[in-house]
């Protein structure tokens, strides 16, 4: 399927790794300019020697902290200056710690959101202007399940990635008008550094083995097994397409099933 996206500009947040990773190789695939960043010099580079080497595509690589608004200007700005806007941007920043609200201060929710929801404004309000004048967009925000159904261990996320829900759907209305489309997704249980870190805080916290986390893990998913990075990206590929062009507002679960609420 042709997703129609071929030299399309997309900025992909927190992509060294994992599901922002897995996303800047398939938009490359397709033929997409694929912009990364990580705060890691070392891992950011290695993603686009990786991604250059299987897509042959067009790639740069960018050192920048999400949370810091003088790096992220900086960020877009060379990237107008060489390629002449932004089409397609992905939001994407790492959770916040895990642990439950007996764990934490009020100051650890005010980095929770500066991480997940603040970055995902800043990131939003910098690539309308462009995305307005040609009239066409496509902000796709990765979020998590945890902010249609809360995870016990996780509060700071429950807490910062549903206000990302509201933030997108309340934009994506006012935006429909220029042809940009504003829609998140909310990867549940998939085989990531992350998911790797929580299940071994679950061995530390004398719970049981890391074969014993998957296996309970497993067991809650109705397709009993985590999801891939590639079907992932597969998704989000498909919703920065032309052919989504009429989807916006949405919050798409991509979970095997977890998730048990009708919306």
């Amino acid at each position: 399927m042709d997703l129609k996206i071929k030299n399309k500009v997309a900025l992909i947040t927190a992509s060294s790794s994992g599901l922002g990773k897995a996303v800047a190789l398939r938009l490359s695939k397709e033929g997409a300019k694929v912009m990364i960043c990580s705060r890691s010099e070392k891992n950011i580079l290695k993603a686009k020697t990786e991604i250059e080497a299987k897509t042959q595509g067009i790639v740069r690589a960018f050192i920048t902290d999400v949370t810091d608004d003088n790096q992220v200007s900086e960020m877009i700005n060379i990237i107008v200056n060489e390629f002449g806007g932004i089409d397609i941007l992905i939001c994407n920043a790492g959770g916040p710690p895990s642990g439950r609200a007996i764990d934490f201060k009020v100051n650890d929710y005010r980095k929770a959101v500066e991480l997940n929801l603040i970055s995902t404004i800043n990131l939003s309000y910098k690539v309308l202007d462009f995305m307005k004048k040609q009239k066409w967009g496509r902000i796709i925000n990765i979020t998590s399940v945890s902010a249609k159904q809360p995870i016990e261990n996780l509060i700071l996320s429950n807490t910062a990635r549903a206000g990302v829900l509201g933030f997108a759907k309340s934009l994506s209305s006012q935006v429909a008008s220029y042809g940009i489309t504003v829609n998140s997704v909310c990867p549940g249980f998939t085989k990531t550094q992350r998911v790797e870190n929580i299940a071994k805080a679950f061995v530390e916290s004398g719970q049981g083995t890391q074969e014993d986390f998957y296996n309970n893990l497993e067991a809650t998913v109705p397709m009993k097994r985590i999801g891939t990075t590639d079907e992932f990206a597969q998704t989000v590929g498909f919703l920065a397409s032309e052919g989504a062009g009429y989807i916006t507002g949405v919050a798409l679960q991509i979970d095997g099933g977890w998730v048990k609420g009708l919306f």
